[in-house]
């Protein structure tokens, strides 16, 4: 922190503005001059004059320009950091300030990955904003990397994460576990049976999740103990695409039962539980929330935070209910 207010004295103060900061943090984040500009309703020409009249302010060089993508220079990334923290303080500060009438009507950003579940998430969202009309909450799906990129970089106060861990840079706490199921289209010979072993979908067309994701790996890792060599015919990050896949019998998929629950109601989908016990406990997802390390929360995020963990056993009772009606 020292290196930072060695640029940013009191006296500099006066000539930069917030506005100039969150939008010197968007272009770094994104590693974009169009993205950034396109994020705070300005033209790239207007986001580059921001930069430039910071570094003629400064007298130094805060963005590489002839990298690609974009890249911050050292005296860049001292800046970034400490323009980041000033940005945080001042949200919590308005936000505390505006919560002084016992009304919230500050922000909350949540980024989700996109299996969490739409509709409960979204549900959570309604209940938070009917108990505080003022508040503004916005929520994004987004790829699993850009979730935790999104809490490194404060662009999102909490993300919505499966298997989540902490890092440097974010801490995170357990949220819920969800039971995995087989899922077949209701024509597939599956579908005839409440539960299957693992060893039933050797050789089957599977679709199943991207390689790169953590969800794929948990679930490779448990056939190959089970010695099941599934026939991957398809590869998808987005959960939605592979229930679409399933549904036209291109295959196969073990997904999170909650993800499914709505599909398999409609007849478009059916699910097969995991007769093993320990394999169908070794395929349970954590879900996680994740928030920025040392970051305070302001306070209309720590009531959205409270909100989710009050909600923490809904899933439970949720899937109760779909197995009584089933």
């Amino acid at each position: 922190m020292s290196h930072f207010w060695r640029f940013f004295s009191p006296l500099l103060w006066v000539s930069v503005n917030l506005k100039s900061l969150k939008i010197f943090c968007d272009i770094v984040s994104r590693r974009s001059f169009s993205r950034a500009a396109e994020d705070n309703g300005i033209s790239q020409s207007g986001a580059s004059q921001v930069v430039g009249h910071l570094e003629n302010t400064l007298g130094v060089q805060l963005i590489e320009r002839s990298k690609r993508p974009l890249a911050p220079t050292r005296e860049g990334k001292v800046f970034f950091d400490g323009s980041r923290k000033i940005l945080a303080a001042y949200d919590a500060l308005e936000d505390e300030v505006r919560t002084l009438h016992d009304e919230v009507a500050g922000r909350v950003r949540v980024a989700a990955i996109y299996s969490v579940g739409l509709h409960h998430m979204s549900s959570y969202v309604q209940e938070f904003r009917a108990q505080h009309p003022k508040a503004n909450v916005r929520l994004e799906y987004l790829h699993p990397e850009r979730v935790l990129e999104s809490v490194e970089n404060g662009e999102a106060d909490l993300g919505i994460v499966s298997y989540p861990r902490s890092t440097r840079l974010v801490e995170a706490e357990p949220w819920r576990e969800e039971p995995m199921v087989i899922v077949c289209a209701p024509s597939h010979l599956l579908a005839e049976t409440d539960e299957a072993a693992l060893g039933a979908l050797a050789g089957l067309p599977m679709v199943a999740f991207d390689s790169d994701l953590v969800i794929r790996h948990e679930i490779d890792r448990v056939l190959d103990g089970q010695n099941v060599e599934a026939d991957v015919v398809m590869e998808f990050d987005n959960i939605e695409t592979i229930k679409r896949a399933i549904e036209i019998d291109a295959g196969i998929s073990i997904l999170p039962e909650a993800t499914v629950l709505r599909e398999v109601a409609a007849g478009t989908l059916a699910r097969v539980r995991i007769a093993d016990p320990d394999a169908a406990r070794q395929l349970s997802r954590p879900l996680g929330i994740i928030r920025g390390r040392n970051r305070p929360l302001a306070p209309t995020v720590q009531r959205f935070l409270d909100l989710l963990r009050g909600h923490a056993a809904d899933l439970d009772a949720v899937l109760a209910v779909a197995a009584a009606t089933t």
